[in-house]
């Protein structure tokens, strides 16, 4: 019991209390202010960095697409050009028919 009146404040000490906690507030205002502009500009280059990235990632793959797709029409063109030196695979196959 001792301890709660000790705990207990008037009404002189709380109203001098919340003018300090007030103070201390007020103080630190200009503080949080250059901090939350801090963050957002740290926001912002976070934003951009993984904009750029996005951009490389979808760029690569674009390439990459495109060299496969070339890699697959050189590989084609290849095989035409092969059946073409060879007549003996342009004929056609005779086709035999049943007996019956």
């Amino acid at each position: 019991m001792a301890e709660d009146v000790q705990n207990t404040l008037t009404k002189e000490e709380a109203a001098k209390r919340r003018a300090e906690i007030t103070k201390f507030y007020k103080d630190q205002i200009p503080h949080l202010k250059v901090q939350a502009q801090y963050e957002e500009l740290m926001t912002k280059i976070e934003e951009s960095r993984a904009k750029r990235l996005q951009a490389q990632a979808f760029l690569a793959n674009a390439y990459e697409t495109m060299e496969s797709d070339e890699q697959e029409s050189k590989e084609s063109a290849k095989k035409d050009f092969e059946e073409m030196k060879d007549p003996v695979s342009m004929e056609k196959p005779v086709r035999q028919l049943k007996k019956t």
